[in-house]
């Protein structure tokens, strides 16, 4: 259903039904209030919990593979190192096309 077409009706209705004299002196004043007082519910809260949550883990994983990574011993010098490897692999598609190019 449309909202328009429903606040049309929810206006009708209540224009057809006066308030009557039971209502008690104030009752939307206190129902406002009661509605205005209830904490709102903070999105970003869940993830900053979580977030500081994850420290500690993440802490702990980063000294196992630093500690893994010092203490590992060196590898011969006839393969080459994964930092030469990677940039060979990227570089890759680069040096094709600037050979097809020329």
């Amino acid at each position: 259903m449309k909202l328009e077409k429903l606040q049309r009706k929810l206006i009708e209705v209540a224009r057809a039904n006066p308030p009557s004299d039971r209502v008690p002196l104030a009752f939307e004043k206190r129902i406002m209030a009661l509605i205005s007082g209830r904490p709102t519910v903070d999105s970003w809260a869940g993830w900053a919990k979580a977030l500081w949550l994850a420290t500690a883990p993440s802490l702990a994983i980063l000294l196992v593979f630093s500690a893994w990574a010092y203490f590992t011993p060196k590898s011969d010098k006839s393969s080459p190192e994964l930092s030469q490897q990677f940039d060979n692999t990227l570089l890759a598609a680069v040096d094709q096309d600037s050979e097809s190019a020329w």
